[in-house]
C-alpha cells in the first residue's frame, strides 16, 4: 500500500472510525497539516480500542493479526494489523537491520518472547525472513532454558544473538557463572528496553567479540519509530520516512520540538495504517533531535520512568548514570529500584546485581530487613568490596538528591538502603522478559 497525502488518510478515519470522528468533530473539514490534529488522549485511545463494541477501527475485525500490548497492567490492550500492513511493517523494518549490521549468511538467534497474543518474537522473526539479505533464522524463543539455548547456539555457531536487553544479561550472566565465552557471536542486537552502560561489562564478558547494538525501534501499537543509526551512540535512531511521522513535541506547550539536543516527547504519525490508524500517537518516551534535518534522534528513556518517595523523584536514567560514576570497575551489572512501605514510612531500596560469587559472600541488605537502611556501607568484612561500593553509590544518590537524606533525618521517609542480588534474581515482567526498572511494592488500597 502506498504512502496516503495526510488530508486523504485523515479524511478516511474521519469517516470510518467514531473515536477520530468525535476527537475531530471541532476541526475543519479538510486538514492538510498534522500540527492541526491533537495529540491522541492515550485513556481515551484505549478505552475506544476494545475486543468488543470497538470505536477505534475504520472497518469490521475479520481479517488481521491480533496483538497485546502495553504491559501487565490495567486492562489489556489490542493491536490489529490487516494482512498487508503487517508485511510492510516487518518489511521495512527488516531493511533497518541491514543499516543495524546483519550480513549475507548471518545464523540469528531469535530470543524475543512469544505467546499470550505478544508481537516481538514473530515480529523479529518475520522481519528477519523478509530483510533484503539472506539470513538463517534460529527461533529460540526467549523462555527456552539457557542451558539449551547456549547449546544450540554454540551447535549452530550463532553469528547474532537478538532479544531484549534482560535476556541478553541473562544469558551473559549464565556464561560468566559457568566460566564460558562465546566468541563467534559477532552481534548482540537488543531491543525492546534501553541498553544501558553498567550492563556492558557483563556482556563483554560473555561474548568477548560483538558488537552490541539496537535492533530498531518499534512499537506493537505505535508501529515503526526508527531504524538504528550505526555509531558509538546505541540511542540514535532515524526515523522511517515516508512510512510514519515522528514528532518531538515540548513537553510544557505541546509544541513541535525543531532544535537538535531539546528533550521533548515522541509522537508518531503512521502514514499507511489503515484499519487501526495512529495519528499522532504518544509514545511514551522521551526523546531529543541529533540531527533533525536528517531524522536522527536520540531516546531518552521511558516519559513516566522514574519513581516518587515523599517528596523525593528519582528517575531511572539519572540513576544509573550515577550508579556508573561510583562503580567505574564496573562491577553493577543491573539496576533495580524498589519502594516499599514499613512501620508507616515510605523507603527506596536501590537492588544492585553483581557477580554471584561476590553476592554469595555478601548479605543483601536493605528494605525490611535493614530498617535503618544502613547495610554494610563501610566495606568492614566485605572481601569483595561491595559494602564499599554500596557506599560510594549511596553518596553519589543523596548528593544529587540532598532533599532525600533531609528528608530521611527529618523521619518523613526510610534512608536509601541497597541490596545485592544476581542478575538473574532481577524482577522481569513474566510475560515479556523485559526488566522492570521500578517495582513499587507499596499497598495502594
Amino acid at each position: 500500500m502506498p504512502v496516503q497525502p495526510l488530508s486523504e488518510l485523515i479524511r478516511f478515519v474521519r469517516g470510518n472510525s467514531p473515536f477520530y470522528q468525535d476527537l475531530y468533530a471541532g476541526l475543519p473539514d479538510r486538514v492538510d497539516e498534522l500540527t492541526d490534529l491533537p495529540v491522541i488522549p492515550h485513556d481515551a485511545f484505549w478505552r475506544a480500542n476494545t475486543p468488543r463494541n470497538n470505536r477505534l477501527l475504520t472497518g469490521p475485525l475479520d481479517e488481521a493479526v491480533v496483538f497485546k500490548s502495553g504491559g501487565t497492567t490495567g486492562a489489556p490492550k489490542f493491536s490489529v494489523y490487516t494482512r498487508e500492513e503487517w508485511r510492510e511493517f516487518t518489511s521495512a523494518f527488516g531493511g533497518g537491520l541491514v543499516e543495524a549490521g546483519l550480513r549475507p549468511g548471518h545464523r540469528v538467534a531469535d530470543l524475543f518472547y512469544a505467546g499470550e497474543l505478544y508481537a516481538s518474537f514473530s515480529f523479529i522473526l518475520d522481519s528477519l525472513h523478509r530483510a533484503p539479505v539472506a539470513n538463517v533464522r534460529l527461533p529460540i524463543g526467549g523462555a527456552a532454558p539457557l542451558e539449551s539455548t547456549v547449546e544450540t547456539l554454540t551447535e549452530f555457531d550463532v553469528d547474532v544473538v537478538a532479544g531484549t536487553t534482560t535476556t541478553l544479561c541473562s544469558l551473559a550472566d549464565h556464561l560468566v557463572g559457568e566460566g564460558r565465552q562465546l566468541p563467534g557471536v559477532e552481534i548482540l542486537f537488543f531491543g525492546g528496553e534501553g541498553l544501558f552502560e553498567d550492563q556492558r561489562p557483563l556482556l563483554g564478558k560473555a561474548f568477548p567479540r560483538a558488537q552490541v547494538r539496537s535492533i530498531g525501534y518499534a512499537g506493537v501499537d505505535s508501529g515503526l519509530l526508527g531504524q538504528a543509526v550505526p555509531g558509538a551512540d546505541p540511542r540514535v535512531h532515524r526515523a522511517f520516512t515516508p512510512h510514519t511521522v515522528v514528532e518531538i513535541l515540548d513537553e510544557n506547550t505541546g509544541e513541535p520540538v525543531t532544535r537538535n539536543g531539546v528533550a521533548g516527547r515522541v509522537v508518531v504519525t503512521d502514514l499507511r495504517r489503515r484499519l487501526m490508524p495512529i495519528l499522532r500517537y504518544p509514545v511514551g518516551d522521551r526523546a531529543e533531535w541529533t540531527d533533525a534535518d536528517a531524522g536522527h534522534f536520540r531516546i531518552l528513556g521511558r516519559a513516566e520512568e522514574g519513581v516518587r518517595v515523599g517528596v523525593v523523584s528519582f528517575y531511572t536514567h539519572d540513576v544509573h548514570g550515577l550508579v556508573r560514576s561510583a562503580d567505574p570497575t564496573g562491577q553493577v551489572t543491573g539496576v533495580q529500584l524498589v519502594v516499599r512501605r514499613w512501620d508507616g514510612r515510605d523507603g527506596l531500596v536501590l537492588r544492585l546485581a553483581a557477580d554471584e560469587a561476590a553476592v554469595g559472600r555478601h548479605p543483601a541488605t536493605g528494605g525490611h530487613g535493614d530498617p535503618d537502611g544502613h547495610g554494610d556501607r563501610d566495606g568492614r568484612g566485605d572481601p569483595d568490596g561491595l559494602g564499599h561500593l554500596a557506599g560510594a553509590i549511596t553518596k553519589e544518590l543523596l548528593a544529587a538528591r540532598p532533599l532525600y537524606a533531609a528528608e530521611a533525618d527529618a523521619g518523613r521517609i526510610h534512608p536509601l538502603a541497597v541490596e545485592w542480588v544476581r542478575h538473574s534474581d532481577l524482577a522481569v515482567n513474566s510475560r515479556t522478559g523485559k526488566l522492570i526498572q521500578v517495582l513499587d511494592e507499596r499497598p495502594h488500597s
